[in-house]
């Protein structure tokens, strides 16, 4: 039988191993896994590693600015750098768009906004909000599909935009897990204690601090482990599923480990920023890897790197959340925007560092990037290099050095703590559901093979 494509003589992951044979496609699905395969169009993956492609748990967009943010990250330039990535989907966030998506109208006007934008597939957040659980917002989102639901127990959003984003008090958290829970999906939660983190940093500015290194001592691991065991008890109470997001200190990965050993139905996340860069050199590099949670110290690293090992870690996500240069170029870093983008560096960055330098096993490196997180959010059709799955599927030269220059950059913010270091292995194509959306030889394709899911 000849195939539409086939990709042939690649080390394939597969969830039993990695083998050498060829993996072939049609109608945008995997209908064969095997040797000397033939098809319509081939594809040599000699010496390459073929996995699936990258599902990101954590995305912010902003198509919608909503006049206030229409400089941030849209659909074209986020998914291009998803695409140059080998992220083949993403759950997107319920902010930074204006309005932030926490009801149907909210929901139907992203659906309208991305269409014939995505390079890549996407899923929805819905959000949770103080405002939205009184006005039946929660089950509106569920009857329009969202994926899961996103809360923030830290600061967020503007109170003078109207829409933004909002994080929740005790009582909205309270009553959001058991509205959630009866729709069986999962609540993702930036757990930071906001009380505590506001005036530790309103102090700090008070006393005249300003570097990178002051800020992350305003938000102490405590301040993670505090509102995630608040969390894991109103789940328990609530019985509403749980997921804890960008997880910065080993601290908060025991937390979650010891809940689900009780019984809890709750996962973590951590970020690639946190397995790469460490407090004591984030003021050499600036704004751009400001972050909250903040970039910890080695000791944090190294115990994030343990429970990743371990599998306590389900994912090591982007938490891509851009912003224009005007809100990362200021003197003192209290005040800069805080978020990363990382969305282009996520897979070939963490494969030099977990598979090359840590001998992480290929079968593990493709459960971090893929099978784990799609397993978390109920997302069967990938996560995997399997018969029937979508042919979400990513080449990896796994001894190409390069080192990301600003011009290899898709973003429309060219903005990175991640420029000008070598890394150790490069994507050299990323297909989604069959199409080809980046090769090195072709770059980044004109085409919008993406869709919301």
């Amino acid at each position: 039988m000849t195939y539409e494509l086939v990709i042939k003589n690649g080390h394939v992951i597969l969830s039993d191993g990695a083998v050498d044979t060829d993996v072939a496609i049609e109608d945008g699905k995997i209908v064969a896994i095997g040797e000397n395969l033939s098809g319509k169009k081939e594809v040599d993956a000699t010496d390459l590693i073929v996995s699936p492609g990258m599902f990101d748990p954590h995305v912010h967009m902003t198509e919608e600015g909503g006049g206030h943010r229409d400089d941030w990250e849209g659909y074209v330039t986020g998914t291009s750098a998803s695409a140059k990535g080998g992220v083949t989907s993403f759950l997107e966030m319920p902010l930074n768009q204006i309005p932030a998506t926490t009801d149907k109208e909210s929901l139907d006007n992203k659906y309208e906004s991305g269409q014939g934008k995505l390079k890549v597939d996407v899923y929805t957040f819905g959000g949770l909000v103080p405002y939205n659980v009184r006005t039946g917002g929660i089950q509106e989102l569920d009857e329009g599909g969202v994926t899961a639901y996103k809360c923030f127990m830290a600061t967020c959003g503007d109170r003078s935009i109207e829409g933004d984003f909002m994080n929740v008090d005790d009582y909205s958290l309270y009553e959001g897990m058991r509205q959630i829970a009866k729709t069986g999906k999962v609540l993702a939660i930036h757990a930071e204690n906001a009380d505590i983190t506001d005036r530790l940093g309103e102090i700090a500015q008070e006393e005249g601090q300003s570097t990178l290194a002051e800020y992350v001592a305003t938000r102490p691991p405590f301040t993670e482990v505090e509102p995630i065991q608040r969390a894991i008890l109103f789940a328990k109470e609530t019985g509403c599923r749980i997921h804890i997001c960008h997880v910065a200190t080993p601290l908060g990965v025991e937390a979650v480990v010891k809940a689900q050993e009780e019984g809890v139905d709750v996962t973590c996340e951590t970020c690639l920023h946190y397995l790469y860069f460490t407090t004591d050199e984030l003021d050499s590099i600036g704004n751009a890897a400001k972050c909250s949670p903040p970039i910890r110290d080695q000791e944090a690293q190294d115990g994030l790197w343990e429970h990743l090992f371990a599998g306590n870690i389900i994912s090591s996500v982007s938490d891509h959340s851009p912003a224009p240069a005007e809100l990362k170029d200021v003197e003192n870093a209290f005040d800069a925007w805080g978020g990363i983008s990382g969305l282009q560096s996520n897979v070939d960055v963490f494969f030099d560092e977990a598979v090359n330098k840590r001998g992480m096993s290929l079968e593990q490196f493709a459960d971090v990037i893929a099978g784990m997180a799609t397993e978390r959010f109920g997302i069967e059709e990938k996560g995997s290099i399997s018969v029937g799955k979508d042919a979400d599927i990513i080449l990896i030269d796994p001894n190409k050095t390069h080192t990301l220059e600003i011009e290899d950059l898709e973003y429309r913010n060219k903005i990175t703590p991640y420029l000008n270091r070598e890394v150790g292995a490069q994507i050299a194509a990323t297909y989604v559901r069959g199409h080809e959306v980046y090769s090195l030889e072709n770059g980044v394709s004109e085409e919008f093979v993406g869709e919301y899911k």
